[in-house]
C-alpha cells in the first residue's frame, strides 16, 4: 500500500503490457557495454586502441566528453522507462515547479517518437563496423567494440515499440473517457 494514492487519472490508463515493461527496462542495458567502455577510456585504459590511437583520448577535455556522453545517453535510455511508469503520466512531486501534474500524453509520446528515429538512424551503421577501417585500434579491440556498439541498434527500435504501446494505452483512455 502506497503512503500516496495514484490519481484517478493515472488509474484510467490501462497497465503497460509486459513486453513493454521489459522492453522499456532492456533499453537501459543496451547503452550499458559502449558506456562502460567508455568510462574504461576515461579511466586510462586503451580499451582497443593502440597507442598512438589512444593518446587523443588521454586529455581532460575527451575524459569529460566521454563521461558525459555515457551518462547522457544512460540518462535518455532510462527516460523510455516513464513511459511504463506512473511517472511518466504525472510529473513526480519533488520536481520543482511542475512536481504532481499530469503528464500531456503528447509531451510523453512525440519525443519519445522523435528520439526512437533519431536513434534509429544515428546507430543504424554499427552492424557494419567491421567493413569500416579502424587503423587505429588492435584487432582485438576492433572486434571487442564492435560488438560493445551491437545492442544500440536496438535502442531506436525498442523506444518506438514502448512509445507505440504508451500511446495506445493513452489513446484508448482517452476514448474511454470521452465516450463515459
Amino acid at each position: 500500500m502506497s503512503i500516496h494514492p495514484t490519481p484517478s487519472h493515472v488509474l484510467s490508463v490501462a497497465a503497460p503490457p509486459r513486453w513493454a515493461v521489459w522492453a522499456a527496462h532492456l533499453t537501459t542495458l543496451v547503452v550499458l557495454p559502449s558506456g562502460l567502455w567508455r568510462i574504461a577510456m576515461v579511466l586510462g585504459h586503451p580499451a582497443g586502441y593502440t597507442q598512438d590511437g589512444f593518446a587523443p583520448f588521454e586529455t581532460p577535455w575527451a575524459k569529460v566528453w566521454m563521461l558525459t556522453l555515457s551518462v547522457v545517453c544512460e540518462l535518455v535510455a532510462f527516460l523510455t522507462i516513464g513511459l511504463v511508469r506512473p511517472w511518466g503520466e504525472l510529473v513526480p512531486r519533488w520536481i520543482p515547479l511542475i512536481g504532481e501534474r499530469k503528464v500531456r500524453p503528447s509531451a510523453a509520446a512525440v519525443p519519445a517518437f522523435l528520439g526512437a528515429a533519431a536513434l534509429t538512424l544515428i546507430w543504424a551503421n554499427v552492424p557494419w563496423w567491421w567493413t569500416y577501417p579502424h587503423e587505429d585500434m588492435t584487432p582485438t579491440g576492433n572486434l571487442v567494440v564492435g560488438i560493445l556498439y551491437q545492442p544500440l541498434v536496438l535502442w531506436g527500435p525498442l523506444t518506438a515499440a514502448v512509445a507505440v504501446s504508451y500511446y495506445r494505452r493513452h489513446r484508448t483512455a482517452r476514448r474511454t473517457a470521452s465516450v463515459g
